[in-house]
């Protein structure tokens, strides 16, 4: 999917579900990693993760809906955010999802073990094991595992 068959697909999702015209631009943004859109305040646009365009139609439509929401109420001046009864009543009015599913497995660098608990901890970066020590026992962290994600990441 392209960002003009996205955005006639927002287009038709407002007038059908909201009865409300979506009048600026809607993007897929390749940049998005742990989030299915966002809708930005100040352009009133909205970007799409693109995976969730792979996890099917139903994810893609029920993110749209989501953030269409943020996006006409703001414009009505009401509550937005994700805490406000608005947001939320709207939201389940229309079933939009609350939260974007996961796309991929945690990655993970690099694989602590704890030697007297057996504690096991995965970080992204290399810890100083000189200075931090297990939080349940306080006992000495080793290196269990070491992987190169990038060899490991499918859109890389």
């Amino acid at each position: 999917m392209k960002d003009d068959q996205l955005q006639t697909l927002v287009t038709q999702i407002s007038q059908h579900f909201f009865q409300l015209e979506f009048k600026h631009k809607a993007t897929f943004n390749k940049r998005l990693r742990t989030t299915g859109g966002r809708y930005l305040l100040e352009q009133h646009d909205i970007e799409i993760n693109p995976r969730m365009a792979v996890l099917g139609n139903g994810v893609l439509i029920g993110i749209i809906k989501h953030e269409l929401c943020h996006y006409h109420l703001h414009l009505q001046h009401l509550g937005y955010r994700h805490r406000d009864h608005a947001f939320k009543e709207l939201l389940l009015q229309v079933g939009g999802l609350r939260y974007a599913p996961r796309t991929a497995a945690p990655v993970w660098k690099y694989k602590y073990r704890c030697r007297n608990c057996g504690q096991l901890y995965f970080r992204q970066r290399k810890i100083n094991r000189r200075r931090y020590v297990c939080g349940n026992c306080h006992g000495v962290l080793e290196i269990c595992a070491k992987r190169n994600v990038k060899k490991l990441a499918s859109d890389a």
